[in-house]
């Protein structure tokens, strides 16, 4: 099962097949990637969505679809595709799904592909009640949650001293051990936190200074044990204790405490990254897939989703509706955003391939 936080590299992976040929990337979407979900309604109507399945597409079915679909009679279908075979779809004029759960990184390049209809904002009466960032809000898509990528440590590891900064992550004089970076398989390079620990202030990241950056990166090269590529890998490496500090998604640290690691997260200079809802151009059930997005985006449904699953609601108001604990176990909640900052996608698209690139012969040494 994949990993909701996979999407955008398997967008990168298959966008340049739309453009090859559009037969050959539509045969794709016959074996899919994942399972197909469906859930009858009263009403006789059906609006079918885009998500990733795992366990994300298990927990937007509890906290999300089932609820709509008791509300308001209309059977939600859950298709789990790649983007390549859904873009095709999409060219082709017959979209398979009508609503797209994917990253804001996705939903920008979809837009470029002419496939995502512009929004009526007016049809999304929950907008303004969840209080969604405004630069979560765009023409073509709006953010419902983000991921945090940010520091995890081992508690027993440094004599009771604690990491506060991307810059003790550096010294690993002082915070002994190995450590572990993300691969680009798993998620974009993390140049922006070697710039934070060469003391770049959190608002003057971008434009990323490449080449700083790379220079940063290579005084820990030796230090790093090894490169993770999917979610679990950060914790399994700190639990077995062959590394002490690793990059990690946010959500992964509280599993690893309920089951007795001495870890801890810090979240200063945490990368937000955003995931959000579109309506696929030409979509064959338009006014249903408003319907689910407005409800999606409602406060209580972000905060039943965060109760199901570590997902950050986009909306602030969504955490008043959680307990204490809840709340204080999401980096989203109020006391932490400040200490994080929003991943800048146009930057990165235009960049991440040069990047990418010179990141994989920078690892290989």
């Amino acid at each position: 099962m994949k990993d909701a936080r996979i999407d955008r590299r398997l967008f990168l992976r298959g966008i340049g097949g739309v453009t090859a040929g559009v037969a050959a990337a539509t045969a794709l979407s016959a074996c899919g990637t994942g399972t197909s979900r469906s859930g009858a309604g009263k009403s006789g109507k059906t609006v079918v969505v885009r998500d990733s399945g795992g366990s994300y597409g298990a927990a937007l079915q509890k906290a999300i679809y089932t609820p709509f679909t008791q509300e308001s009679g209309i059977g939600v279908k859950v298709l789990n595709t790649d983007d390549a075979p859904l873009l095709a779809q999409i060219k082709q004029g017959r979209p398979q799904c009508d609503l797209i759960n994917n990253s804001m990184m996705s939903h920008t390049k979809y837009v470029k592909q002419d496939a995502l209809e512009t929004l009526d904002r007016d049809r999304l009466k929950s907008l303004k009640s969840a209080k969604i960032p405004d630069n979560q809000i765009t023409d073509h898509a709006i953010g419902s949650a983000f991921y945090g990528a940010c520091m995890a440590y081992r508690t027993d590891a440094f004599g009771g001293r604690k990491p506060e900064s991307w810059a003790d992550f550096w010294d690993t004089k002082a915070f002994k051990g190995g450590r572990s970076m993300c691969h680009p398989d798993g998620d974009l390079p993390e140049l922006e936190f070697a710039l934070l620990a060469d003391g770049v202030p959190m608002d003057k990241l971008y434009p990323l200074d490449v080449d700083r950056a790379f220079k940063v990166l290579t005084r820990l090269r030796a230090d790093i044990k090894k490169f993770w590529d999917s979610g679990p890998l950060p914790g399994v490496l700190l639990s077995r204790q062959e590394v002490t500090m690793s990059t990690v998604w946010d959500g992964r640290i509280a599993d690893l405490q309920k089951q007795g690691v001495p870890v801890e997260r810090q979240l200063n200079g945490m990368r937000r990254q955003f995931q959000g809802y579109a309506i696929a151009k030409g979509a064959a059930n338009a006014d249903a897939a408003y319907q689910l997005m407005d409800f999606a985006l409602r406060p209580e449904s972000q905060a039943a989703l965060a109760k199901a699953f570590p997902s950050n609601p986009a909306s602030p108001v969504a955490y008043a509706k959680l307990t204490e604990d809840e709340r204080n176990a999401l980096a989203g909640a109020p006391q932490y955003y400040d200490k994080g900052f929003d991943t800048d996608i146009d930057w990165w698209l235009k960049n991440e391939a040069a990047v990418t690139k010179r990141w994989m012969e920078w690892a290989r040494g």
